[in-house]
């Protein structure tokens, strides 16, 4: 039998899960870019924060139920579940025309979030050696990236080319694409439960992993600056005179991969905490020059500067989470990470949107207030490792 550090990581189920997450996120992250026009031309160009803040709403309140059931209903069901939610939600987008439909649907939609990282998560721990969890995690967030780098891209390119209804179309075909490969997946829970609608009964005890609190704050801290991102990029683009509204999110995103392919492995190597403060501070550095970038140039090189910062950061943090929770949890623990990423994203779009009003010349003022966000983030890290470190001195 194989020692668990001489394991295969690169295997058929890890390569399928890998491809199955990057059509997902291609799916729901296409539409993005167009939606703040398309909001617009429906009359609600004064709610553009809560394109964002309602997908993270359900998102979030639908990580406790996703945590119980990928903990005992199983992670491939689980799985499934998001991604159909984004093939039914790409369908009704051109049928739900109004901005009250409109809203409904972010909300729908974002139940899909909600569902489908949490068990793939798990599914990596189940299937991984704990000393490979960040290489695991940056490879599988580095094919989730590229979904995200080409999602905005196609996305921007159908509607321009085409129409809007055949973009939402395409996001339920890769969406499709997704749930093909999730059901031929080999169930990997140990003691897989069949449903029963008791499963959807949460006490106070499902919703919240005390253990991983710490990862949350910081997790929440840290992605309030991509909420803000989601917001307010397609409009500073278009002001900077970027016609493909994906373009940044091409960038930064292929700046992410890159430092994917070694982000994982250092942190394994050199230890989570060391890796976050890395990646944090560049991310606090990206967001300030956003806000300072007055050209098409400095856009891209502070996309670039957040890709590696997001790619730095994010397998650790992911790692960092798995690590400070119990194997019996794994599933809890992952959705009480993702309930504090959708706090902070939806956090951020609303700040962004209630400030933004449509006066471009705000958006500076709203990136530096952020980078002091997350640069908050950075010092909690600091604090919590010395308060690890005296503890253990103390003993």
């Amino acid at each position: 039998m194989e020692e668990p550090s001489e394991q295969k990581l690169y295997t058929l189920q890890f390569g399928l899960l890998c491809l199955s997450s990057l059509l997902f996120s291609a799916s729901f992250n296409m539409i993005i870019p167009e939606l703040p026009n398309y909001l617009s031309s429906l009359g609600g160009a004064e709610h553009k924060g809560l394109i964002i803040s309602l997908f993270t709403l359900t998102a979030g309140i639908s990580r406790p139920f996703s945590g119980r059931l990928t903990d005992k209903w199983g992670r491939v069901p689980v799985m499934a579940i998001g991604s159909i939610v984004c093939v039914l939600c790409g369908f009704l987008y051109p049928i739900l025309t109004s901005i009250s439909g409109f809203f409904l649907l972010r909300l729908v939609h974002g139940f899909s979030t909600g569902f489908k990282p949490t068990a793939t998560s798990a599914y990596i721990a189940d299937i991984i050696p704990s000393s490979r969890w960040g290489e695991a995690l940056g490879m599988h967030g580095l094919c989730f990236s590229i979904g995200g780098a080409i999602g905005p891209a196609i996305g921007s390119y159908i509607a321009m080319h085409y129409d809007l209804n055949s973009m939402f179309y395409s996001s339920s075909a890769f969406a499709f694409f997704s749930i093909i490969i999730v059901m031929n997946m080999k169930e990997t829970l140990a003691n897989k439960q069949r449903f029963t609608p008791k499963m959807l009964r949460i006490s106070r005890s499902d919703i919240i992993e005390v253990r991983v609190i710490p990862a949350a704050i910081v997790t929440l801290l840290s992605y309030s600056a991509y909420g803000i991102i989601l917001t307010l990029i397609p409009d500073w683009s278009e002001y900077l005179g970027i016609a493909n509204k994906g373009m940044f999110f091409l960038a930064y995103t292929l700046a992410s991969i890159a430092i994917r392919f070694v982000s994982g492995k250092v942190a394994d190597r050199y230890g989570r905490i060391a890796v976050m403060k890395v990646g944090l501070i560049l991310i606090t550095i990206s967001i300030f020059y956003i806000g300072y970038s007055d050209s098409i140039l400095n856009l891209v090189i502070g996309a670039c500067i957040y890709g590696i910062g997001t790619g730095i950061f994010s397998p650790a943090v992911n790692a960092w989470t798995i690590d400070l929770s119990l194997p019996q949890y794994r599933g809890k623990a992952m959705a009480t990470m993702y309930i504090a990423l959708e706090v902070g994203i939806g956090a951020g779009a609303l700040f962004a949107g209630y400030i933004f009003h449509d006066q471009i010349m705000r958006i500076p003022y709203i990136m530096y207030g952020d980078a002091i966000v997350v640069f908050m983030a950075f010092l909690y890290v600091l604090y919590w490792d010395k308060k690890r470190k005296t503890t253990i001195n103390n003993k």
